[in-house]
């Protein structure tokens, strides 16, 4: 059996390779390869932006009678991606880079556009100075004066380079520290001679106020205690002094209500007989001496009004 796979052909002993037939095909064929944008472009009949790195299928051909060093030109044909209309670009191996040729403008490209106006000054030049010797020596003078003025200027900015040097960057810092030190102490201080301030404020009139609310009470006498006896004692009212302060409250705002002389209308005597009358002149006797010796006070009449309240209930 023979391999599935072969790998070696029969050749006949007759056979010449110079008797195939060689395709013969075009020198401008084209191919179909996929490459990037090289380059941002625009796209001059839509305003499109096709931004570099964007991938096309494009179509490749060689350029004819065009090369560098014998290195061929190849010519690209891509289509816009909005209007589909067509764009061209080639090789350009002199400068390594692409070059524009048809349907589209290349952005940011201002710095190429002034290394090739550059050049073409240089060249225009150098053509100049090649026929005239006067034009040599212009150019000559006004090189010389214009490296004379690029060394002045280089050596103004070695002489403020050193001023700066001899600036202590560490100083400088270390002063606008201390500054802003002294800045915020005085801040601290001027805050708390506020609050003293304040403070004196409020004390003043907190006692100003005091000092009107006691004006405004009314002083209350001393009451003397005079005792006639010293059985006297045994007859006052033996109240507590928070209770005896109520009452004495009470007496202030309303006014008593217990006195003898303002009871003295609603109550009515008894007709007194013998005994009773003999018990009263005595009685009224003891009380005139009591009034002679002492004088009149509020806790003898009130002993007075209580004997004879007993004495007419017996």
């Amino acid at each position: 059996m023979s391999e599935r796979k072969v790998l070696n052909k029969y050749y006949p002993p007759d056979f010449d390779p110079s008797k195939i037939p060689k395709l013969k095909l075009p020198k401008d064929r084209q191919y179909v390869v996929r490459l990037m944008a090289p380059f941002n472009m625009r796209c001059k009949t839509c305003g499109e932006y096709i931004y570099k790195g964007k991938k096309f299928n494009a179509r490749k051909e060689t350029v004819q009678n065009e090369s560098y060093l014998g290195l061929p030109i190849f010519r690209f044909y891509i289509k816009c991606t909005r209007c589909l209309a067509e764009i061209t670009f080639k090789t350009d191996p002199e400068n390594t880079d692409y070059a524009m040729e048809h349907g589209a403008t290349r952005n940011f490209q201002a710095e190429k556009l002034l290394e090739e106006e550059e050049k073409r000054l240089q060249k225009e030049r150098e053509d100049e100075e090649l026929n005239n010797p006067m034009k040599v020596l212009e150019n000559r003078t006004k090189d010389s004066k214009l490296e004379m003025e690029v060394l002045e200027n280089l050596q103004e900015l070695k002489e403020l380079n050193q001023r700066q040097a001899d600036v202590d960057f560490e100083a400088m810092l270390q002063q606008y520290k201390d500054s802003e030190e002294r800045r915020k102490q005085w801040e601290a201080e001027e805050d708390e001679l506020e609050m003293k301030e304040m403070l004196e404020q409020a004390q003043s009139r907190r006692l100003l106020e005091d000092s009107d609310s006691d004006e405004d009470r009314a002083p209350v006498p001393a009451k003397p205690l005079t005792k006639a006896k010293p059985t006297d004692i045994l007859q006052e009212n033996p109240e507590p002094p928070l209770k005896r302060q109520k009452v004495e409250t009470w007496e202030r705002s309303v006014g008593n209500l217990s006195h003898k002389a303002q009871l003295s209308g609603m109550v009515a005597p008894k007709k007194k007989t013998n005994g009773s009358a003999s018990q009263d002149a005595s009685s009224g006797c003891r009380t005139g001496a009591t009034t002679a010796s002492s004088g009149p006070s509020s806790l003898s009449l009130l002993g007075t009004y209580s004997d004879s309240e007993d004495s007419q209930s017996e």
